[in-house]
């Protein structure tokens, strides 16, 4: 398979304090990293829908309106965004409740650039390279496309619906389109949390391939690739197209 060319990491800083905000971004920018910013959870989640999900996200953990916490929960909702925790409050209940909960790493105010750059990085080789960018709503080929925020496969015009778990799956297998996906990667980020076991995964596979797959030849599956004591592939997306709207290594 043709190599795809390298790819900065995009990354979407959320803080209501400007100040910090500037400094993010700075550090970011000089570290070769794209940088979006946004001062409140309801710009980022704009921002979201719009132009997809980035990378990471650099979050504030206490801001008015939408918090950092919500912010996690509504993105976990069809994703796995991967989530640094930007926090003033250094106490250890908050701290593990993000951890546990949310976030991949935490950084407590004040902080220095180095840190937040060395510890982006750090999370960003743990979760591995994406080779794509995918819109909110990702065109596949002429007969599927996935609707992400809605959490919704559109298959020859007709909606079906996809669980949060399905959605995640699919948001993990088409960042990494064309390359196998290793299960015990797939079981950490579906459930970073729980014990679980590949037969868990088989289950949402099965309920998710009957949603999507073409039906007539279950033996040859279109769009989900097992791939035997490896782990599972989507096809390449290398011809896939944005739908218009109104509006590597994976090691620890």
């Amino acid at each position: 398979m043709t190599e795809q060319p390298t790819r900065q990491p995009r990354i979407l800083a959320i803080d209501d304090n400007t100040y910090h905000l500037r400094l993010v971004e700075f550090a970011l920018r000089e570290a070769g990293f794209r940088v979006t910013t946004a001062i409140t959870g309801e710009e980022a989640m704009a921002h979201i829908e719009s132009a997809g999900l980035p990378d990471l996200a650099i979050v504030d953990l206490h801001m008015p309106g939408i918090s950092g916490f919500e912010f996690a929960r509504t993105v976990h909702q069809y994703s796995d965004l991967p989530l640094i925790m930007l926090t003033a409050v250094n106490q250890e209940a908050t701290v593990v409740e993000g951890l546990e909960e949310h976030a991949e790493d935490y950084i407590v105010k004040p902080f220095s650039a180095g840190e937040l750059v060395a510890r982006t990085r750090r999370v960003l080789r743990r979760i591995g390279e994406f080779a794509y960018d995918l819109e909110p709503q990702t065109r596949v080929d002429d007969r599927l496309v996935i609707d992400f925020p809605n959490r919704l496969a559109i298959v020859d015009g007709k909606e079906e619906a996809l669980t949060p778990t399905e959605t995640k799956l699919l948001y993990i297998l088409m960042r990494r389109a064309g390359r196998t996906v290793p299960t015990d990667y797939i079981l950490r980020r579906l459930w970073p949390m729980e014990p679980v076991f590949e037969d868990r995964l088989h289950v949402h596979l099965h309920r998710l391939r009957r949603k999507i797959e073409d039906t007539k030849d279950k033996s040859r599956p279109r769009y989900i690739v097992s791939e035997r004591g490896a782990g599972y592939s989507f096809r390449d997306l290398k011809n896939s197209t944005r739908m218009e709207t109104d509006k590597t290594d994976l090691t620890d």
